[in-house]
C-alpha cells in the first residue's frame, strides 16, 4: 500500500510539472519589438515581457494602463512602447514583467485607439 502511495504522489508531482511546464512555454517573454512584429499571429494568445514603466494611467475605465519599453521598436513608428492593462498598476521607473492576453486594433473610442494591446496583465515589479 505504501509503494502504491509513492507511486500516485509521484504521478501527481509529474502532471502538475508538465502542466506547469505548458503553461509557461505558452506565455514565453518576448520584445516589444517581437511583438509588435508578430501580433497578428499572437491574438488571443497570452504572452510575457519585461521592461521598464514610462508612463502609467490609473483607474481609466475599471482599469490601470501602464505603458512598459525595453529598449526594442521604433520610436517613430509607435513600436516600441507596450500598453498594458490590468487590475495592478506600478510606478513610473519600474522595471516589471508582464503577462498578459494579445489583443489588436482595440478602439475604446474618443482617439484613444491600440494598435496592439495587452490585456488582463499580470503586473509584476521586479525588487
Amino acid at each position: 500500500m505504501r509503494f502504491l502511495s509513492i507511486a500516485l504522489a509521484a504521478l501527481i508531482g509529474t502532471l502538475g510539472f508538465i502542466s506547469f511546464s505548458a503553461s509557461a512555454a505558452d506565455a514565453a517573454t518576448k520584445t516589444v519589438a517581437a511583438l509588435y512584429k508578430d501580433k497578428a499571429t499572437l491574438v488571443g494568445k497570452t504572452i510575457s515581457a519585461q521592461g521598464k514603466v514610462v508612463k502609467v494611467n490609473n483607474g481609466i475605465m475599471g482599469r490601470n494602463f501602464v505603458h512598459v519599453q525595453d529598449g526594442t521598436g521604433d520610436a517613430k513608428a509607435g513600436t516600441n512602447n507596450l500598453v498594458v492593462t490590468s487590475n495592478q498598476t506600478a510606478a513610473v521607473g519600474d522595471q516589471v514583467t508582464i503577462s498578459g492576453l494579445v489583443v489588436i486594433n482595440k478602439d475604446f473610442g474618443s482617439g484613444y485607439s491600440y494598435p496592439l494591446l495587452i490585456e488582463e496583465a499580470t503586473v509584476t515589479v521586479k525588487k
